[in-house]
């Protein structure tokens, strides 16, 4: 099989997306004054849903994170409260697709935590997370939800694994163990059957998660995958990584063959990480580099070529991350079919950023705007993992989307300390590997001891209590012969 190279010079073919225009939002709709972490971790740093953004911040002593209601744009107070209870710089965070409140973040100090934020957001501090996950023997890179499952999220260590946890228990349920290096991304195809990953031991998987069944595997030799992506329900996966020419690439795979890429494409000579979107009710794709100004997007289709270059959105300022508002946060009355909230560390700034269809019409736009997936689980934990799999559960744009939620977190009661999986306790038979994990094991394990001296004490007085308590019964036996 051979690989098609091509070029992304425009070419001008009937398309409804072909004039796609990114437009910055005023500046009083703007975020200033936020604290964007300095940290080099390659993450978004940021998240967005229809209700909240939240932003990883910079902090000292621990790590934290603020979360701002869409709605409440302009200069932030400095003191506007933040969630600070992780005791490493945070990495990762992601929004629940189902239950608008319920934010995961995960950090250095090996530890995935799941909040609940009140509704109009924080008036002080958060410190107590509702789940604090304890499973992965380093710091935890990567976190994301199943796409259809309310309950289920996976998380990425720099131990090399990937944890299944349910919620409803509090609990990881599977250790998807097949990856020798560090984790770099992970990516659900549309009914959350399939999970694919881009790894820094060169290879692209495509793993069947609940069984931790590695399906495809390639060996990226001329491609240095970086990131990938499911696209919709094409077949088709799209990673970014570095030519051995070290040009930025883009390379489309079948899902079900992973031998040879179906199409590679250099994109140019920069050296910044080049984040993918895919947007499946449009199918178009968005190539942000980090560190870049520009956003390019192209259109796919199933026939060649495969890859079509449609426009590229500029600006001078340089992204550190992209947060992606879910569809039925957008402005469907303006044409907008995505929208970026641009992370600009230097200006401590959040730019929305928003890509517009010229249309005329006041109209709606039912060719731009299908049925998408809605904000309502398909399928609970428990159904997930006992093997079921469903498509999301689709809504209409049309209107707008007013339908109140009825997902409700509900906290697992958690008596359990140990956490087991496949017959290995994770949290006692993983030995340190750098002098925080030694510290940190150590403080926990003298919380331990003083739990258990503290108990023994309490067991010591109960026992001195019933010795006494029987001496009487003793006493009072004879006397009454």
């Amino acid at each position: 099989m051979t690989v098609t190279k091509m070029s992304w010079r425009p070419t001008y073919r009937s398309s409804k997306f072909r004039n796609v225009y990114g437009k910055v939002a005023n500046r009083e709709h703007c975020f200033d004054g936020i604290p964007i972490t300095k940290n080099v971790h390659d993450n978004h740093f940021c998240a967005v849903n229809s209700k909240f953004l939240a932003v990883v911040t910079e902090s000292a002593g621990g790590g934290s994170f603020i979360v701002i209601p869409v709605s409440q744009s302009g200069r932030l107070d400095s003191h506007h409260p933040k969630v600070c209870g992780h005791n490493g710089n945070v990495l990762d965070i992601k929004w629940n697709p189902f239950c608008e409140n319920i934010i995961a973040s995960c950090s250095e100090d090996t530890s995935v935590r799941v909040w609940e934020i009140p509704e109009g957001g924080l008036r002080r501090n958060m410190m107590e997370a509702v789940l604090e996950l304890y499973g992965h023997s380093r710091r935890v890179g990567l976190i994301e939800w199943h796409p259809t499952s309310s309950g289920i999220l996976f998380s990425a260590g720099y131990d090399y694994k990937i944890l299944i946890w349910n919620l409803e228990i509090g609990e990881p349920v599977k250790m998807i163990d097949c990856h020798t290096d560090v984790i770099l991304s992970m990516s659900f195809n549309t009914d959350g059957s399939l999970l694919a990953t881009s790894c820094k031991d060169k290879k692209l998987r495509v793993i069947e998660p609940r069984s931790g069944r590695v399906l495809q595997q390639a060996s990226c030799k001329n491609h240095r995958v970086n990131r990938v992506v499911f696209l919709g329900n094409m077949k088709r996966l799209l990673t970014t990584g570095v030519s051995r020419w070290n040009t930025r690439q883009i390379a489309l795979w079948d899902q079900e063959d992973l031998s040879m890429p179906i199409v590679e494409e250099d994109i140019d000579g920069l050296s910044g990480l080049l984040f993918p979107f895919y947007d499946a009710d449009t199918h178009m794709l968005y190539l942000a580099g980090k560190g870049d100004g520009n956003i390019r997007y192209f259109e796919i289709t199933t026939e060649k070529p495969y890859i079509q270059y449609l426009m590229e959105f500029r600006s001078p300022a340089p992204q550190k991350g992209l947060g992606v508002m879910p569809k039925h946060g957008l402005d469907v009355a303006a044409c907008e079919v995505y929208r970026f909230y641009k992370l600009v560390t230097l200006k401590g700034l959040i730019e929305p950023i928003s890509m517009i269809v010229p249309r005329r019409s006041d109209t709606y736009q039912e060719d731009i705007y299908p049925m998408t997936a809605g904000t309502e689980p398909a399928l609970s934990a428990s159904e997930w993992l006992s093997g079921i799999d469903r498509d999301p559960v689709l809504m209409s744009l049309k209107d707008g989307y007013h339908r109140p939620n009825q997902v409700v977190f509900k906290v697992p009661v958690k008596e359990k300390k140990s956490v087991v999986v496949n017959g290995i306790d994770l949290l006692e038979n993983v030995p340190p590997r750098t002098e925080n994990e030694l510290l940190r094991m150590f403080f926990r394990q003298q919380d331990e001891l003083r739990r258990l001296k503290e108990e023994l004490t309490t067991k010591d007085v109960r026992i001195r209590q019933l010795e006494l308590e029987l001496n009487n019964l003793k006493n009072v036996s004879p006397n009454n012969a």
